[in-house]
């Protein structure tokens, strides 16, 4: 367990013109969820036995039409995701750390796929969104999710997450 007192930069950036989202709010979500992350499973993360200062990522709102093409790019998986994750730091050999700062990769979320999914559930965008947010850090501090134990230990996380942070 850590007492989360280092610094966080999170940067997002949104290209899916027709959803305007309140990305300051994700942002302080996203925080939250990291801090809430760190306090419960930091040994078991890729940044245990590390020496920083500052925990940086990306977040890049789309549709998914971007996550089609990144999807085929990059994973060779022809479909477009409602997320992708490219955990540079948990999936580097080379633990790359510079200045104090480790940059833990980007979080690509499909806005399009969040709404989609929302009225599937039947919960809210922000509700979904804050999920594939809290998602993706999962991804970029290194746990997956290729067994039904490893997917039951990623989402009852999460929600835990979400429910601590009162989303």
């Amino acid at each position: 367990m850590i007492k989360m007192r280092k610094k966080i930069n999170i940067f997002t950036e949104n290209i899916a013109d027709d959803f305007k989202i309140n990305e300051k709010k994700f942002i302080d979500i996203a925080k939250k969820v990291l801090k809430f992350y760190m306090s419960e499973i930091f040994e078991e993360s890729c940044l245990f036995g590390h020496d920083f200062d500052t925990i940086s990522f990306d977040i890049l709102y789309c549709k998914s039409d971007k996550t089609h093409e990144i999807n085929r790019e990059y994973r060779n998986k022809d479909y477009p995701a409602d997320i992708i994750t490219f955990a540079i730091f948990a999936d580097s050999e080379e633990k790359f750390i510079f200045d104090g700062e480790i940059n833990l990769g980007e979080v690509i979320i499909a806005l399009d796929k969040v709404q989609e999914e929302a009225v599937k559930k039947g919960t809210t965008f922000d509700h979904e969104l804050a999920f594939l947010i809290s998602h993706g850090i999962m991804h970029l501090l290194g746990f997956d999710h290729r067994t039904e134990e490893d997917y039951n230990f990623v989402v009852g996380l999460q929600n835990k997450a979400l429910e601590g942070i009162g989303v």
